[in-house]
């Protein structure tokens, strides 16, 4: 059977070869790193696979990926191996200012707990599988995934790649919540916040819905692949349509010194209660928004006001902690936390 020639299937390719060359510490053989990487071990024919695997050491090498070419057998020279210099790979010691590591705090919320997944895992276990000698520590970030603090992404996510229609409970900015009937189209992020557009069935017409105000669970109705999203279909403009000028709101919040420095930032004041503590007042557009925020800080922030400000910590850190059991000892901080938040009342 040919080896497929997509994009994506290329991509794949070059992901688990530079995976194959930096997991071992010594170079491997053409052979070897025909049977690891999956795509290889599908050419059709010897000559195949050489064709392919010389494109792919020229595209590395115009990415600036340091691959290196080595006798395997230092005594007779008769048989090639290739490997990535690792020490010519990772990226030398970086320094940031403060605005800069604010930009990277922000940017690592949305790009959280980078790790290996799918095709990239499946080259490691099979590289395991060929008893070569890993240097795991190196792999570490190839393929980052996107994590987000919204309970709703998953699913939404799910049915807008089957075209699923779903149904969920939605908490309009008064409070009140009511059941949505919704045809996905798409699940976009916009200006930190996350946002699922489609076409309301009920209203009969192209609506936008903030994931953060979802609420409980969302339920997917009918067959996948039950309608067809727009050609001329513009998420970032449908969604921008949809935006008003925020209404702010204070917050006062109780802060351990030397933490939760994304709040103290931006806090309009702040004031020493004693060596341990720190009062900020702060203001906030997203109730929900904020209880992510202040939730991740565990124990180190505490809400004073508003109270539903606190309940909605309060409600995320029990949820992280029954997510956690099989962990004792995060769960165990995760609760002290929670437990930490309702002295507060």
């Amino acid at each position: 059977m040919a080896a497929r020639s997509t994009p994506e299937a290329k991509t794949e390719r070059l992901l688990n070869l530079v995976i194959a060359l930096l997991y071992t510490r010594r170079a491997l053989t053409k052979n070897a790193i025909r049977q690891a990487v999956r795509q290889y071990d599908d050419a059709p024919t010897d000559e195949a696979f050489d064709r392919m695997f010389e494109r792919d050491k020229d595209e590395l090498r115009d990415l600036g990926i340091p691959l290196r070419t080595e006798h395997i057998d230092t005594l007779f020279e008769d048989e090639t191996g290739y490997r990535i210099d690792r020490r010519e790979y990772e990226l030398p010691d970086l320094h940031f200012d403060a605005d800069e590591l604010a930009v990277l705090g922000l940017a690592s919320r949305a790009w959280q707990q980078a790790s290996l997944a799918g095709p990239a895992a499946a080259a490691l276990r099979k590289l395991e599988a060929l008893d070569i000698e890993h240097d795991a520590a190196s792999v570490v970030g190839l393929e980052p995934r996107i994590r987000t603090a919204e309970p709703a992404f998953e699913a939404v996510k799910d049915a807008v790649m089957e075209r699923c229609a779903i149904t969920f409970d939605y908490r309009k900015g008064g409070g009140e919540s009511t059941r949505r009937s919704l045809q996905p189209w798409t699940v976009t992020n916009r200006k930190g916040h996350w946002y699922v557009t489609g076409f309301d069935t009920d209203r009969d017409a192209p609506r936008v819905f903030r994931l953060s105000r979802i609420d409980g669970a969302v339920r997917k109705v009918g067959k996948p692949g039950s309608y067809e999203v727009p050609a001329d279909h513009d998420a970032h403009s449908m969604i921008a349509g949809t935006e008003r000028v925020a209404d702010w709101a204070p917050a006062v919040l109780r802060v351990r010194i030397e933490r939760g420095h994304s709040l103290v930032r931006r806090a309009r004041t702040v004031g020493v209660v004693d060596d341990e503590w720190q009062l900020v007042d702060i203001e906030y557009a997203d109730l929900g928004v904020l209880a992510d925020e202040v939730a991740s800080f565990g124990a180190d922030v505490l809400v004073e006001q508003p109270l539903e400000l606190r309940d909605a910590v309060i409600r995320r850190l029990t949820g992280a902690l029954q997510a956690m059991t099989s962990d004792a000892t995060s769960s165990e901080a995760t609760f002290a936390a929670a437990d930490h938040q309702e002295e507060r009342v």
